[in-house]
């Protein structure tokens, strides 16, 4: 009987099993280097190529291939050599020219350039542009916006209210108040379109309105809430809702009070009101900063679950719907949970003012 030619022992290090072992799971990420990991480790098991390669169902080739290149350069013979690929049709003089032109200049009587506007003018091909762009992290279409507090009290602001958020003072409760005004009853011109297999629920672009309500809302750092609705939003009515947040806490509680720096909140019938009741301390956010305000992602909420895509006949309708959003939310509230501290808004703030200063030099 014939027998093949003896095959050099393959023999593994614990590193090097652990190793393969790791890279045998890697069936989706990197199938191919999965299936080579497999073959060595089969053929570490003792099995001549014939078993393994009718185990793993591969072509006997592949694992004469893949267990002679382990044998000579172990793991790193397991990946794939660099390939040369086609050589390059352009070169580092007109990848600068494509970013130079893209940051400091605009087509005429436009604002920004476009993958084939560019392409025109540099007589490059549009995905050339388009890969050009994705390397230098250029996107030219975007643009974002922002606003920095000309507060002068800025970072006192962010470190106190910050502070209240991550450690809450014992024996008080910390409220996050706001109005959301102007809430629109609307109702569509026609039927909406329900949902359907294969279509969105779709409703007319235009929309009748019936009148507007005020929603005030405090905010507890447990996620209750507490809401009052009023036509207006004035002192007078902000008065009312502070009364309704004072019944509602036990007397044995101080109350921490986040507020923006709306006039209302400010007037002489509101300061009175504070100047007789010690235990209400009151803390205002930034000038632009209602960011910092956890309300405000709480009326997040109520836009998008319950107003947004709501149809109201009228205020009394659209009344009773974010009475009801507040019931519900309040059976089993869901904390909002802050997670960056003061010193990484400042940064964020201040990398923001430097490169403010640095394109805007004057």
């Amino acid at each position: 009987m014939r027998t093949g030619r003896p095959k050099q022992p393959l023999i593994l290090s614990e590193e090097e099993r652990d190793r393969l072992e790791s890279l045998a799971h890697r069936a989706r990420s990197q199938p191919h280097l999965a299936r080579r990991a497999r073959v060595v480790l089969a053929c570490a098991e003792g099995q001549s190529n014939q078993s393994v390669a009718r185990k793993l169902r591969c072509s006997l080739g592949m694992v004469g291939k893949w267990r002679a290149r382990f044998l000579k350069a172990r793991l790193e013979g397991l990946y794939d050599e660099p390939r040369p690929g086609a050589p390059r049709t352009v070169s580092d003089d007109q990848v600068e020219q494509v970013v130079v032109q893209t940051l400091e200049s605009t087509p005429c009587g436009e604002t920004h350039w476009s993958t084939r506007g560019l392409a025109k003018a540099t007589g490059l091909s549009r995905m050339t542009i388009s890969r050009i762009w994705h390397a230098f992290g250029l996107q030219p279409h975007r643009t974002d916006t922002f606003k920095l507090s000309p507060d002068p009290l800025l970072i006192e602001k962010v470190r106190d209210i910050v502070g209240l958020y991550v450690h809450p003072p014992e024996h008080a409760l910390v409220f996050c108040v706001d109005e959301k005004s102007q809430i629109q009853a609307l109702d569509r011109t026609q039927p909406l379109l329900p949902l359907q297999p294969g279509q969105l629920e779709r409703g007319t672009h235009d929309y009748k309105r019936n009148g507007t309500t005020s929603l005030f809302a405090a905010l507890e750092l447990k996620s209750r809430v507490i809401g009052q609705l009023h036509r207006r939003h004035r002192s007078v009515e902000f008065r009312k809702f502070l009364d309704a947040i004072e019944a509602g806490v036990p007397a044995a509680l101080d109350i921490h009070l986040i507020l923006d720096n709306y006039g209302t909140h400010k007037t002489a019938l509101i300061r009175k009101w504070f100047a007789k009741r010690p235990r209400f301390h009151v803390h205002f956010t930034p000038t632009y900063g209602s960011w910092i305000n956890l309300v405000e992602r709480w009326f997040a909420e109520l836009t998008n679950k319950r107003i947004r895509r709501g149809v109201f006949r009228s205020v009394k309708d659209l009344e009773s719907a974010i009475r009801e959003f507040i019931d519900v939310h309040n059976e089993d509230p869901t904390p909002f949970v802050w997670t960056k501290s003061a010193d990484e808004i400042l940064a964020s703030i201040a990398r923001y003012a430097q490169r403010t200063r640095a394109a805007h030099p004057a």
